[in-house]
């Protein structure tokens, strides 16, 4: 299906109309309105698939997780490393494989059980077990297992170094009671896990692609918090609902609001908005190296020249995303001002490149992105993409899907080329392991694969501190320049909007929508 290049005002309206109309009529919404007993209402733009943080697939949905279960550790929503379940950050060993916690002693699972060092034992090497086929267990495989002290006393113990592997529990871990997942079974973490976690709040009920609700914990070991008694998380696909329902008041809170409605609704009544800078998303055109006609070093350079990115970002994107060539934000410490000059806009060597690869006589391949949008919409960025790669004699064939579709051809490698906006926890290494590297969940999204990529890994996962490992990013940063399996275009903002009643909010640098500290006026 070829997307086509312009919507006219009239059928935007019609839509518009539509949708509001749908939205306005659900018995649902005269029964739970936004501003109705402490209720927090947050509308996102993809349907969620599973509450079960080890087997998330996106990110938008991780608030379903993150509300429910927690972690030794937390990626705050300022982009710092904190303790959380745990009194502090880990003690290392000098070999940098035992990594020592001590919990804290006033937390209560939300069945009145207290959480000991049984329980995280018990979830993190549940996760670990092949057996069990967590989605997310390659982020952590580099763990072995874990050692009980006492009740309030463990230790993680690793294979290897894998420094990282403590900012990744916000977004694919949770700790869950000793023996619940043999007691309860898959799908009750899927889709009803009452009384799991430790988190704000609890589940109460999941009504497909309308919406999941839950309800304060009472016992919360964050006395005051939450401070709303019932959250709804609705499932609104299209950005007309989703700014009508904000603008209406149905909805408190939105995620990806349109970028070029963005600036103007932030000054509309009752109405507040923020954009901040991430480290973790990723605006990428995503290519298949297994496949023609991505198999070939200079094609993907020719493709890494072709792409005005600051057209992009400045005037698509509506400076709601970074330019950056590489993966690594220009605002970040890991950034390589050289290899991001070296994949720079440049028609001629994209011609160049194109000359000198084995693709260079009328070269075509279909690229796929998602019918809704997911943290952006992409579907304005694939219509420029096949303008500006037809200036240089590549045909693109556009497609479109339904997001789970798309996300199945993502994970599974079975598409040629895709363009998406990604979001890791916001920790450099996350994504180029997963997409880089043998036996990851995104391996097959890039079949590409460097043993010098292992190596300059493996330096960077002996330091804890990781700006002590500048010079192996630089190296880094400049081989996947030159390699360009990937073309990156930049680095999304966390944007979000809300209204004026919404207390303590502010999006965050990991993306995902965070309410714990939110309160109602």
């Amino acid at each position: 299906m070829t997307i086509p290049s312009t919507i006219s005002r009239r059928g935007l309206l019609r839509g518009f109309a539509v949708t509001l109309t749908a939205a306005f009529t659900s018995a649902w919404l005269r029964e739970a309105k936004a501003d109705a007993n402490g209720t927090l209402t947050v509308a996102l733009s993809d349907n969620p698939l599973t509450c079960d943080p080890i087997n998330m697939a996106s990110h938008d949905s991780q608030i379903l997780s993150q509300t429910i279960w927690e972690n030794l550790t937390e990626f705050t929503i300022d982009g710092e490393l904190r303790p959380q379940l745990a009194k502090t950050l880990p003690t290392i060993s000098g070999d940098k494989l035992t990594y020592s916690f001590e919990l804290r002693d006033d937390v209560y699972f939300q069945n009145g059980q207290k959480l000991t060092a049984e329980d995280v034992k018990y979830s993190f090497e549940y996760m670990l077990d092949p057996a069990n086929k967590a989605g997310r267990r390659p982020v952590f495989n580099r763990l072995s297992h874990v050692e009980v002290d006492s009740p309030t006393k463990l230790r993680v113990i690793l294979k290897e170094p894998f420094s990282p592997w403590v900012y990744f529990q916000t977004k694919h871990m949770g700790i869950w009671p000793a023996g619940s997942r043999e007691k309860y079974g898959d799908d009750y973490f899927k889709r009803s896990p009452k009384g799991l976690g430790t988190g704000v709040g609890i589940f109460e009920e999941w009504r497909p692609n309308d919406y999941v609700s839950f309800v304060r914990n009472p016992n919360y070991w964050q006395k005051g918090k939450p401070a709303w008694e019932r959250l709804v998380v609705r499932i609104v696909p299209e950005d007309a609902s989703r700014v009508a329902y904000l603008l209406s008041g149905q909805a408190d809170i939105i995620g990806a609001p349109p970028p070029r409605d963005f600036a103007r609704l932030r000054t509309r009544p009752h109405i507040q908005g923020e954009t901040r800078a991430t480290f973790g998303g990723w605006s990428v055109f995503l290519m298949n190296n297994a496949r023609p006609p991505f198999d070939d070093v200079n094609f993907r350079k020719a493709m890494a020249h072709a792409i005005d990115r600051k057209t992009i970002c400045e005037r698509i994107y509506y400076g709601l995303v970074e330019q950056s060539g590489i993966p690594a934000p220009a605002s970040s410490w890991w950034y390589d001002k050289q290899a991001d000059e070296s994949v720079a806009y440049d028609p001629d060597k994209a011609r160049y490149h194109l000359k000198k690869s084995k693709y260079a006589d009328e070269p075509t391949f279909d690229l796929m992105t998602s019918s809704v949008p997911y943290l952006l919409d992409a579907k304005d960025c694939v219509v420029f993409l096949q303008a500006e790669l037809a200036k240089i004699g590549i045909t693109v064939n556009l497609q479109t899907a339904d997001t789970a579709v798309v996300q199945a051809a993502f994970a599974q490698g079975n598409y040629t080329a895709m363009y998406r906006n990604i979001m890791s926890p916001g920790e450099p290494t996350y994504f180029i392991t997963q997409a880089f590297t043998p036996n990851q969940y995104m391996s097959k999204v890039s079949n590409y694969t460097n043993p010098k990529i292992d190596a300059m890994l493996k330096v960077i996962f002996a330091e804890n501190d990781l700006k002590n490992a500048k010079p192996a990013f630089t190296d880094l940063m400049r081989l996947l320049a030159d390699e360009s399996p990937f073309v990156w275009i930049g680095y999304f903002n966390a944007t979000n909007l809300w209204r004026d009643r919404v207390e303590n909010f502010k999006p965050s640098r990991g993306l995902t929508i965070n309410v714990h500290d939110v309160a109602l006026s």
